[in-house]
């Protein structure tokens, strides 16, 4: 009397792997993953080895991860992977607060993100 299993979301050439709850806002994290978007797997790690970025650092960790699902879960060779969707959602946001003059406060938010990244193999041309 479990739950019933659910069809597979994706392809059986594709995976993907994800993170929430990154320290740091959307519109940064999708600056990271607008690097890699479309790029083959060796590419957008060295990438993101070589960024100055701070959060380049965690969004290597969950490609490193995709790459390994593919290779242990799926199957699939790691050298035929690209990145074919990498995206960035909103997460929570902790709510601070600053005291400022007259008794006023002034309002401090500390935002957080998620990154899902989707690999594919590509197919060889015949």
């Amino acid at each position: 009397m479990g739950k019933q299993s659910r069809e597979r979301v994706l392809a059986p050439n594709e995976v993907k792997a994800s993170q929430n709850f990154l320290k740091t806002s959307p519109q940064k994290l999708n600056l990271i993953a607008g690097m890699i978007r479309g790029k083959s797997a060796g590419a957008a790690d060295a990438a993101l080895q070589f960024s100055k970025r701070r959060v380049a650092g965690d969004v290597r960790k969950v490609l490193q991860s995709a790459i390994a699902n593919a290779e242990m879960n799926n199957s699939l060779e790691a050298d035929k992977l690209y990145v074919k969707e990498a995206y960035v959602g909103k997460s929570m946001v902790l709510k601070r607060f600053r005291p400022r003059a007259r008794g006023r406060v002034g309002k401090i938010l500390k935002p957080f993100s998620q990154i899902t990244i989707v690999l594919h193999q590509v197919e060889e041309a015949a």
